[in-house]
This record gives structure tokens, sequence and C-alpha cells, in this order.
């Protein structure tokens, strides 16, 4: 299967790097990454968000409101080099989570091909294609896929016929 989507990716190089706070769009990411090969990475930001659920809901919502972007522990030095970034993220807000602005905001993806993936309790894709686009100016912004949270670690087939619509 493996040798399939490397002849389908040609030489491009793939990485999937993607924020997780309650584990499912952890789920999402190894699931692509297992499908595609490549590079696979946690975005980890350096003070870490409560495990409380209205704590985080109401920290995520005053860091989208004042533009707080969280400093990271996870640095990619060699960005450059990869083709396609499979970028994932739950939705809070409608967006995608403050570390995942932090990743993109320091890094140049000019060139680069970014497929969105979000795992959401309704509400979707949100916002999160458009802010990555506006902090990504010069990366091309493709299909996304939005995958319910609760439905995470049964998403294979979802995940699976994505990919096939995208020629991966």
């Amino acid at each position: 299967m493996r040798s399939r989507v490397e002849a389908k990716t040609g030489n491009w190089k793939v990485l999937t790097i993607y924020f997780s706070h309650s584990g499912n769009t952890r789920e999402c990411a190894s699931q692509i990454h297992e499908r595609l090969g490549g590079d696979l990475v946690e975005i980890v930001p350096v003070d870490p968000y409560p495990q409380d659920y209205d704590k985080v809901v109401d920290q995520a919502k005053r860091e989208l409101m004042t533009g707080y972007k969280p400093l990271l522990m996870t640095n990619i030095e060699n960005i450059e080099s990869y083709d396609i970034l499979f970028v994932g993220s739950p939705n809070w807000w409608n967006s995608v989570a403050p570390p995942i602005m932090t990743f993109l905001s320091q890094c140049d993806l000019t060139g680069k091909a970014i497929f969105p993936f979000i795992t959401h309790e309704g509400t979707g894709l949100g916002q999160s294609a458009a802010d990555i686009a506006r902090l990504c100016p010069n990366a091309t912004i493709l299909e996304g896929l939005a995958v319910r949270g609760k439905e995470a670690k049964r998403a294979q087939s979802q995940i699976s016929d994505w990919l096939r619509k995208l020629g991966m």
C-alpha cells in the first residue's frame, strides 16, 4: 500500500503536523501519516492547556480574541524541505488552535501545499482554512477535512476517502 501512495505523491516530501488537546486530532494525524508516510510532528506548547473543558474553552477564547500566540517547544528546522503539509487542529471558536497559529506564523511556507484537517463537535472546518490562508499567504490552501472528535478513532474510511479524492 505504501508504494502505491509514494507513486501518487511522487518525490514530494510530506509533513503531517498537528496540535491535539484531547487526542482526537492526534488520532486523525496518525491515520493520515499511516496512509501517506512522510514525517509526523506534534506541536507542543511550552505551557500546556488545562485539562478542564471549561477552563480550556475560556483560555482559547481569550487567546483567539487577543491574537495571543503561545510559545512552542516544537521546532522544525528544515520546513523548507517539505512540499506538502497536512495541518491538523481542533476547531476552537471557529478557528485553528493558537499553537497552530504560532507555528504557521513562524514559518515561511511559500510554495507549499497545505491540507487542513480539523476535529470538531459540530462546527466543521469553520474559518480554519481562511485563517490558515491569512497566516500563509504564499502557500496554496487545498481542500480540508472535518472529522467529528468523537468519531476520530473510527474515521479511517472518511480519511481514506478524502485522501483518495485528493489523488493520494
